[in-house]
C-alpha cells in the first residue's frame, strides 16, 4: 500500500534525481574549489590562493571530484534512459512548432525546453572534457583548452542546473516533503487496558 498518495514511479523518478543532484553538487562544489585555487606556485602573486587548505588536501579534492563526475554521468545516463520517450515528444514538439513558427508550444514550455538544452549541451561538453582528463592526465599542449571547455562548460550547467531547479521546485519541495512522510513509521494508536473488574 503506497502512502502519501505516491506511485513506485514518482519514487524512483525521486530518487534518480536526488542521486543526480548529490552527484552534481559535490562535483560542481570541488569543481568551484579548483576555479579559486589554481595548481602551481605563487607565480609572482597571480596566485596568492597558494598553499591554502580548505578540509583536504588537492589531491583529496582531485579524487572527490573525479569520482563524483563519474557518478554523476553514469546516473545522467539512467536519467535520460528513463525520460526518453519524454525527450522524443519533446524533440517532435518542438520540430512541429518551429515548423508552424512557435504555435503548440507555451512561452514556459519554450523556456524549460531552452534551460534542459543548455543543460544537457554543457552537460556532455564538461563530461566529454572530464573523461580527457581521466584518460590523458597529461593533457600536453592542448590541456588549456580542454581545461578552459571543462571549467566554462561546468559554470553554464550549474547556471543551468539551478535555473532548472527553481522551476521545478513546487515539484521537488511537494515531492520530497511526501517521500519523508512515506518513509515514517505508521503511528499506532495506544491500546487502553481497562482495570480489572471495569464495567461489571
Amino acid at each position: 500500500m503506497e502512502k502519501k498518495g505516491l506511485s513506485a514511479k514518482t519514487k524512483k523518478n525521486w530518487l534518480i534525481d536526488a542521486a543526480l543532484a548529490l552527484g552534481g553538487v559535490i562535483a560542481a562544489l570541488s569543481g568551484i574549489y579548483f576555479l579559486f585555487l589554481p595548481s602551481g606556485g605563487y607565480q609572482g602573486g597571480r596566485n596568492p590562493m597558494y598553499g591554502v587548505t580548505i578540509l583536504f588536501e588537492r589531491h583529496t579534492w582531485d579524487e572527490v571530484h573525479t569520482w563524483s563526475g563519474m557518478a554523476m554521468i553514469l546516473v545522467a545516463v539512467v536519467h535520460l534512459a528513463i525520460h526518453w520517450g519524454w525527450v522524443k515528444m519533446i524533440a517532435k514538439r518542438v520540430v512541429n512548432a518551429i515548423r508552424t513558427r512557435g504555435a503548440g508550444l507555451s512561452k514556459g514550455a519554450w523556456v524549460n525546453v531552452a534551460i534542459n538544452l543548455v543543460v544537457a549541451v554543457s552537460f556532455v561538453l564538461v563530461s566529454v572534457s572530464g573523461i580527457y582528463f581521466l584518460l590523458w592526465p597529461a593533457g600536453g599542449s592542448s590541456e588549456t583548452v580542454w581545461d578552459m571547455i571543462h571549467t566554462w562548460s561546468g559554470v553554464a550547467m550549474i547556471a543551468g542546473a539551478v535555473v532548472h531547479l527553481a522551476i521545478h521546485w513546487r515539484w521537488v519541495k511537494n515531492v520530497t516533503v511526501r517521500m519523508a512522510q512515506s518513509l515514517r513509521p505508521e503511528r499506532r494508536r495506544p491500546v487502553v487496558q481497562m482495570p480489572a473488574g471495569a464495567g461489571r
